[in-house]
């Protein structure tokens, strides 16, 4: 039994018909041959058509260019590696052991393809409107956040843009350290805004992401001053 299973369709609204579903989501390369990756590829197609509906539906006066920026920067894999963790599905996949002791229960790939997969199986286990409900619920909050202004900016652009027009220095980013094998680490990131006082920390699958998401860190704590 994956630790905290029960625990799961509560957080996600959901109550299996068919739980093995969600085994099978949980379920690793590494764990099965039964496992998750044919409901990864399903799920990130549900995801892709809900968030873009909603979008669709909730700005009107944005253009196609700016709707698909938008629905790139809320489907990738930092914010499904970012609500994965709110789920704690890490505690509750199934990996091989090999995978267990490098660190993949926290490895943003694993866990944002996790959760693509739950939604795989949660459309697979009660239709196409289960799964928009599940969506809307987890990313209710950052759905809200959305701001089209920005026009799908990412966050180190607005975070610079930010200070820039306060006349600001820009922020400095760090590499603070890196977890797991060479073919799947996890990096952390520092990023630093001295003439501020602020110190903002992101992870993820590369430098890249992990420096993207200190920066939406800092650019959401700045821009609620």
């Amino acid at each position: 039994m994956v630790h905290g299973h029960d625990a799961l369709p509560a957080r996600l609204g959901h109550a299996f018909t068919h739980p093995e579903l969600l085994e099978q989501a949980l379920t690793h390369r590494s764990y099965s041959a039964h496992n998750n990756e044919r409901l990864e590829f399903l799920g990130d197609g549900v995801l892709n058509c809900v968030v873009g509906a909603l979008l669709y539906e909730r700005f009107p006066m944005l253009k196609e260019g700016q709707l698909s920026r938008i629905r790139a920067n809320l489907v990738n894999q930092q914010p499904l590696y970012e609500i994965a963790l709110v789920l704690d599905l890490g505690r509750q996949l199934r990996l091989g052991e090999g995978e267990m002791r490098s660190g993949g229960a926290s490895r943003p790939s694993i866990l944002a393809d996790a959760l693509e997969s739950v939604l795989g199986a949660v459309f697979l286990d009660a239709g196409f409107e289960a799964a928009r409900a599940v969506v809307l619920r987890l990313y209710a909050e950052r759905l809200d956040e959305v701001d089209p202004a920005t026009h799908g900016k990412d966050a180190k652009t607005l975070l610079q843009e930010w200070l820039q027009s306060r006349r600001h220095g820009l922020p400095a980013y760090e590499l603070a350290g890196t977890s797991g094998q060479a073919h799947a680490q996890t990096f952390r990131v520092i990023c630093r805004i001295a003439a501020l006082g602020v110190e903002t920390v992101g992870s993820g699958a590369s430098r890249k992401a992990a420096e993207q998401a200190a920066a939406r860190t800092a650019y959401d704590r700045l821009a609620r001053r």
